[in-house]
This record gives C-alpha cells, structure tokens and sequence, in this order.
C-alpha cells in the first residue's frame, strides 16, 4: 500500500497540485480577455476585419461561447461594403463607364480614409503585427492608394506606419512619385533615391523636364538645410564629369534662384563649394553683398582689385547668378543710381564673370584666356550709356545699329532685356508709341535672333505685355498693339521657339480670354512661316487652333488651296484621328 501510494505521488501531474487561487486568478483571466474580446466583436461589420480569426480564437480559448460569437457578429453585420459592391454593380449594369465607377468609390473611400485618419491607431495595428501587413504590400501597388499614402504622409509627418510605407513605396521603385513628400527628406535611403531619379529626369528631359518638376524638386531639396546641403554637395562632385557636368552646375544654379526666392540664407553654402575658402578676402566681400543681395561700392572694389590682379582668383567664383543679376539689374534698371566713380568696377567685374576663361590642367589653373574681356567691356559701356540717356524712341533710332552689334554679346543682351522690361512696363510707353513697332520691341527681336537661350526670357516679356490691359487705349489700338506682340512671338516662333509660343496660344483658345481675331492673326501669320514635315508635338499642339471653325472658317476656301487645307493635307495620318469629318470633307 504504500507503495501504491509513493508511485501515486509522483505521477501527479501540475493540475492535481493546482490551488483554489491559481484556479480563481485564471478565470479572471480569462473574463478579461472575453470580455475585450467581446468589446471588438459587437462593433459594426467586424467580420471583416483583417484580424477577425485572431480574436475569435483567443476568445474560444479562453471559453467564450461559439453560439453568442455567431450571434454577435450576425447582429452587428450592416454589409457596408457588400453593399457599395451591390451600388457600383447596378450603375455599371445603367451604362455607367466601370472606369468611372470605380473612380467614383476610390475618392470616395480616399476622402473617408483622410477624413477618419488616426495615426496612433495605425502606429498600434503596424506594431501589433510584427511585420509587414499583406494588404499594406498589396495597397501601394495601385496608384490611388499610393497617392492616399503621399497626402497621409504630409499631414502627419511623425506617423512611423505612413513613414515606413513611404520607404516601402520607395523600395518598389516609385521614388520617381514623391518628390513632393517632406516625409521623404526625414529618410536618408528614401531622399538619395529621390534626389538621383529626380536628378537622371532632368537630365533627360531637358528644359521641359526643369519648368514641370522644379518647383516640387525644389520644396523637397529646400525641407531643411541638411537636405539642400546633401543634395548640393552632391550634385558638386556630378558637375565636375566632362559629360553632362554643366547641365548639373546649372540645376544647381536653379537650386540656388528658388532658395533665395524663398528667403533661405544659402550664402555660406554657396561659397563654401566655389571654392572661396581659398581666398578669404574675395568670399567675405562676396558673402557679405549675397547675403544683404544687395552690392556694396567698397566690396565692389576689393573684388575688381583681386580680379586686376596678373594671378586672379578663379573667374566660378564671381559666377553666381545671383551676384552676376545684381550688377545686371545696378547697370541697367532704370534709373540707374550708380555711382560714376564705381561704374567701371561693376562693368569690369560684370564682363570678366560673362568673357574669361579659366584653362585648367590638372593640378590647378594653366592660364587665363582675356580675349574677349576687352570687347564685352566695351559693348557694355556703350549699351549702358545709351540706356541710361532716356532717349525716346524716336531719338533711339540713330543708335540702332549700335545696339545691334553690341547685342551680339549674350550678357550685353541679358541687361538690354531687363532694361527694355522696366521701359515698356511704364503704363504711359504705349500711349505714346501707337504709330509703328516701338524700337525697344525691335531689340527684343534681334536678341531672339542672336541668343537661343533667351528665348525663353524675351518670350516671358512678351506674354506680360500681351496680358497687360491698356484701357487707356481705344479699343482697336489695343487690338493693334496686341497684333505686334504677336509677331514678335512669330518671330521666336520661327527662330526655334516653338513649342512654348504655340502653346502659350493654346492656353489663350483653352481659357477663352482672348479676342479670337488675335488667335486668328497668329494663325495666319504662322501658317506663312511654317513647311513640313511637322513634329507631331506641333501637330498635336497646332491642329485644335486649325479646325476651330471660328478660328480657321474665315481663311479657308472651298476648293481646298488655302493654307489650312495643305497643313491638313501635309499632316497626313498623324493628324486624321484628330479631324472633325463634318469640318474637313471636301
């Protein structure tokens, strides 16, 4: 027996050794855990929660009854989501596009997403799963839920489960989307990715690629100081490789314009990656008038000193544009106020920066090329005397051909620019040049004819008077004075200038406030300078201003020889898809 008995001991298991408390304390326990349990189930349409079979089976493990789980999750079942896929079957089935509709419950869903948003219980569900949850992965493959993600992002920038799926997104190789995203800057991996497919687009994609991307380019460089320093210094060591070095340097020079037209202090920066360091002088004179953006006489003329100099420091130095646009504008903005005694300081600093050339070879500078330092001061002196005289128009005429060799010079044109900019802008210079084409848009002319890369500035200039409202003037004077701007853009037009002036009149047709005999003008008057073959951009861009009947009726004929039928008939296939039939047929 008593054997029995020590053989009975030692096969007791842990439950027969169990107290009456352990017993009481697992069953509070498990009341809890029903009882939390139970808490998620009774919320409406829980059964299709993601972590449904998770809850259910903690709460049948802890001896929660099947019968009330089946009753709670059928009471509590509105089907808000069987029932919008009901909705959207039925428009479908009434002829609305499926595009349209699933359009339509997207937004919808987007802006209760946006609207319901609670970062603390996204940073909960994110942790709570311990990795990545399979719908996240399945969300961000779908553009609509991606940009959902980006407006999440910038609304909450701390949120950790919008951050990382901002890297996940990044990682899928999306970078090319958000570079408008401040949460990316917080995210060395993610900006690096952003910054070189932003970088390899503008590279690309050209002066096109630069005017659609920049300014979001810029907001994300520009977050903090660290990213434009990061993205700066990179972008330094690019622009010193043979290929496509310079189209780097020049992004960074756009960098530099946007932070400065933002109020950031970037001077040190700036100087720091000229090289300045090397010459302390010429960097504090330099930094001292970047950062006030405003020139100084005495620092002026420390820089013409070093700049005199048989060993000058290197002419990049003086080659910010920032710099290079306050001598501009000191020069020729009227009224200029410079000092005469300090005059051919700024004129000499102003023409090295534009005509020297540093021969570099390894190691250092080889030589310093001045050829063309001589004539540029020249042309200056003589452009800004004659700009500085206010002359009328009349009076400027004997100087024409002055101008125009003088022009010949970029920077020389580049001021003339500014100065033709602040001389037509006075609300009296039109009033007063009615008669003929006033000279100064004569100027402009030639500076489209001999800088390519002005274009755009010159192009700029003649959309801002073309906008202008001149009430003063009678109705078909103004009307006039529009028609010569015009031809001035035909004039840019047929000097390379083509797809930014026709689509500039495009807008003016899109937006319907401009008088059609104008957009009818310009028509006409590019019909004469156009031949093919024809790009299909231009066509593409060109053809709603032909078949615009109100444009184009006027100027057709019927048997088929004007202009607007042999560009019809020049383009061809490319353009057959594009025709109104009833419009077009013989």
């Amino acid at each position: 027996m008593a054997d029995s008995d020590e053989d009975r001991d030692e096969t007791m298991s842990d439950e027969d050794v169990r107290s009456p408390e352990m017993d009481e304390m697992e069953g509070v326990d498990e009341q809890f855990v029903q009882e939390d349990c139970l808490t998620a189930l009774t919320s409406k349409d829980y059964i299709m929660e993601p972590n449904i079979f998770v809850v259910l089976k903690k709460y049948l493990q802890a001896g929660g009854s099947p019968e009330k789980v089946v009753q709670l999750l059928s009471d509590n079942y509105t089907a808000v989501a069987q029932t919008v896929n009901v909705l959207a079957e039925w428009l479908i089935q009434t002829g609305v596009d499926i595009k349209e509709v699933q359009v339509l419950v997207e937004s919808h869903l987007k802006d209760m997403v946006i609207k319901c948003f609670d970062p603390k219980k996204a940073d909960s569900i994110f942790t709570s799963e311990g990795e990545i949850p399979s719908w996240l992965a399945e969300m961000i493959e779908y553009p609509t839920w991606r940009s959902l993600f980006y407006k999440l992002a910038e609304e909450y920038p701390d949120c950790l489960m919008l951050n990382f799926t901002i890297k996940l997104i990044s990682d899928a190789g999306y970078q090319g989307e958000i570079t408008s995203v401040s949460t990316a800057c917080h995210q060395i991996e993610v900006f690096s990715r952003v910054l070189r497919t932003s970088i390899s687009s503008f590279l690309e994609g050209g002066e096109e690629a630069i005017e659609k991307n920049l300014q979001e380019f810029t907001k994300m460089v520009c977050h903090g100081e660290h990213t434009y320093l990061y993205s700066q210094v990179l972008m330094h060591i690019l622009a010193q490789e043979p290929k496509g070095g310079f189209n780097i340097k020049r992004l960074c020079q756009e960098l530099q314009k946007c932070a400065n037209e933002k109020g950031l202090e970037i001077t040190p920066i700036t100087m720091a990656l000229s090289g300045a360091a090397a010459y302390p002088r010429a960097c504090q004179a330099l930094s001292s008038m970047l950062s006030r953006q405003a020139l100084n006489p005495a620092d002026i003329t420390v820089l013409y000193k070093m700049y005199s100099e048989a060993d000058p420091p290197p002419v990049d130095l003086i080659r910010v544009p920032s710099f290079l646009n306050l001598l501009i504008d000191t020069l020729f903005r009227p009224p200029s106020r410079v000092n005469p005694d300090h005059k051919s300081k700024y004129m000499y600093l102003l023409a090295y920066a534009a005509s020297v050339v540093d021969i570099l070879k390894k190691g250092g500078r080889k030589s310093v090329n001045k050829e063309e330092l001589k004539p540029t001061i020249q042309a200056l002196e003589k452009t800004q005397s004659l700009c500085t005289e206010n002359k009328a128009s009349s009076e400027l005429i004997a100087d024409v051909g002055t101008l125009f060799q003088c022009l010949k010079f970029p920077v020389v044109s580049m001021g003339v620019l500014k100065w033709v900019d602040h001389t037509v802008s006075e609300p009296s210079y039109f009033k007063l040049n009615t008669d003929h084409t006033p000279i100064h848009l004569v100027l402009v002319d030639e500076i489209a004819t001999n800088h390519i890369l002005l274009h755009q500035k010159a192009l700029d200039l003649l959309i801002r008077l073309f906008e202008g409202s001149y009430e003063e003037l009678d109705v078909l004077v103004r009307l006039e004075l529009k028609k010569k701007l015009l031809d001035r853009m035909v004039h840019l037009f047929s000097g390379g200038c083509v797809i930014p002036v026709v689509s500039y009149i495009r807008k003016c047709q899109d937006t319907q406030d401009t008088d059609i005999s104008l957009i009818r003008y310009f028509v006409t008057e590019v019909l004469d300078v156009i031949a093919p073959p024809y790009t299909s951009d231009f066509i593409h861009l060109f053809l709603p201003l032909i078949e615009n009947k109100d444009i184009t009726g006027s100027i057709k004929s019927e048997d088929g020889t004007d202009p607007v039928s042999e560009f019809i008939g020049t383009c061809g296939t490319v353009v057959s898809s594009f025709i109104c039939p009833e419009y077009f047929e013989p």
